[in-house]
């Protein structure tokens, strides 16, 4: 008696199907890194305004223009829990690259009407619009006082 045991394992199509949508996968990906990269559009800045957050003893939160050092406004206990937030999260780059609280973070109202949150320092940006209206707001007040600036003007900043 002859007997033929075949092996277990996959279909040769299975395998080859899927050896095909490897190569595919990794085409499409090298055709993505390596062709011609699209220009983000550049937005320029309206107004910009450089400002210093200091934490208060009763734990509010002095806002001050870094240009003037003038206080501009004050964060209440309890409230602002956005700007904390954002806050936040710049103030824990800047621990991790050992930068102080002497450089200004930097609020830019953009020509399309969005606004930046920005740290110079660290190079981090967070833009306020992805967060809604109401969030973007409670920035908004800090900036909207300011004339709008001449193109070219505080770019070297």
């Amino acid at each position: 008696m002859n007997r033929t045991v075949s092996q277990p394992g996959l279909p040769r199509g299975i395998l080859l199907g899927a050896a095909a949508l490897i190569g595919f996968s990794l085409f499409c990906v090298a055709a993505v890194r390596l062709g011609p990269s699209v220009p983000e559009p550049t937005v320029r800045p309206i107004a910009v305004r450089d400002l210093h957050f200091i934490d208060q003893v009763d734990g509010s939160i002095l806002v001050v223009d870094a240009n003037g050092d003038q206080a501009i406004d004050t964060v209440q206990p309890g409230t602002g829990g956005f700007v904390r937030a954002s806050l936040r999260g710049l103030v824990r780059d800047r621990r991790r690259w050992g930068i102080g609280q002497e450089p200004p973070f930097r609020l830019a109202r953009m020509a399309d009407g969005g606004i930046i949150l920005a740290d110079p320092s660290t190079g981090r940006e967070v833009n306020l619009v992805a967060f809604g209206q109401t969030n973007m707001a409670a920035f908004s007040k800090w900036i909207d006082s300011l004339p709008p600036m001449q193109i070219g003007q505080n770019e070297s900043k």
